[in-house]
């Protein structure tokens, strides 16, 4: 009876010791909000290099994955503590409307034309990466595009525009969108046995291919920087700009930077640091 009561007391005392632990440590918890493209996430960028930050600085990254466009709009309304992205022509205007303070250089990779390794839409052939679209609009093969105003989205638009061919998703049976993340719209493609604009990081990560194959790559038009912004404070005080500038200093420094450089997929890396580029 007595060991049973001691029991009772000393188990009070802990989860009285707990409650009274619980607000401080709350307290002393350090959360900032990353938002940052779908390529970083499902390449394994993220989940590889973020836990080293934490681990040197205490400050817990939680990711918001999404399109460029949806996480500039996060940025836009302070419902994000910094941006990683990968759209420069929207970063400069998302900084000059002063939604955001500044923009650094963080690493690059190249997009590439994904397909079937038959590749019946001859764009081995094509000189240039639009060249290679014209191609498999005149084919009529299936197209699977991101629509969902990312940057890799954003480029294959810069593509089309440069082909001459605007294609449709609605009059365009060969041109299908899937409002969806790389990962999602590679297995589309898959699917379909289709072509499509791909990060080369995302692809590199990717299992599922099917038979898709590259088709094309090496056109400059292709070059994919990547720039992290911090959320302009003056326009959301309330965002953790001191953490946040904590983030992008190690990210932009040496050991970010090495960090980046380090991340490979079956001994190929797939992001090239150049903050000090």
């Amino acid at each position: 009876m007595v060991t049973r009561l001691l029991a009772c007391f000393c188990a009070s005392l802990c989860l009285a010791a707990s409650l009274l632990a619980t607000p401080s440590a709350m307290a002393q918890e350090r959360v900032i909000t990353l938002a940052s493209t779908t390529s970083t996430e499902n390449s394994g960028l993220l989940r590889d290099i973020l836990p080293r930050f934490t681990a040197q600085t205490g400050i817990a990254v939680r990711v918001v994955a999404v399109g460029t466009g949806a996480a500039l709009n996060l940025g836009q309304q302070g419902d994000a503590d910094v941006v990683l992205v990968h759209a420069r022509a929207a970063e400069d205007a998302f900084v000059a409307a002063g939604y955001g303070a500044y923009r650094r250089d963080v690493m690059f990779n190249d997009f590439i034309i994904v397909g079937p390794g038959t590749d019946p839409a001859e764009t081995r052939s094509a000189k240039t990466a639009p060249d290679a679209l014209a191609r498999i609009a005149r084919a009529g093969t299936s197209f699977v595009s991101r629509g969902d105003d990312s940057g890799t989205h954003k480029a294959e638009r810069r593509l089309w525009a440069a082909s001459e061919v605007t294609p449709d998703g609605a009059s365009d049976s060969w041109y299908k969108e899937t409002g969806s993340g790389m990962g999602a719209t590679l297995n589309t493609t898959a699917s379909l046995n289709g072509y499509t604009l791909s990060d080369r990081g995302t692809w590199l990560s990717f299992a599922n291919r099917g038979n898709l194959d590259i088709v094309f790559e090496g056109d400059p038009r292709l070059f994919n920087p990547y720039g992290i912004i911090l959320v302009n404070p003056e326009r959301h005080p309330h965002i953790h700009a001191e953490d946040a500038q904590r983030l992008i200093d190690w990210m932009t420094g040496p050991t970010g930077q090495a960090a980046i450089a380090a991340f490979k997929i079956s001994d190929e890396q797939l992001f090239f640091p150049n903050a000090d580029r």
